[in-house]
């Protein structure tokens, strides 16, 4: 019994950091789109555009991060 208690504690905190990571992830990616997007309409540029353009260089930054690789 003790142990199948000890196993569903694992399993709950497994899934509760499994939840955790992608909220984490998800406040750093909407961060820079948001700061992107409002320097792109302040240049200028329309709402797809500076959609387009923030959500691949968001992403392309995010990737980068994962990887260590330095992003421009």
């Amino acid at each position: 019994m003790a142990y199948k208690v000890a196993a569903l504690l694992v399993l709950c905190l497994v899934l509760v950091a499994a939840v955790e990571l992608p909220k984490a992830a998800a406040d750093q990616f909407g961060s820079c789109f948001n700061t992107c997007e409002q320097q792109c309409k302040a240049g200028g540029q329309g709402q797809t555009f500076c959609e387009m353009k923030c959500d691949t260089d968001c992403f392309d930054e995010e990737v980068a991060g994962k990887l260590h690789i330095k992003f421009p």
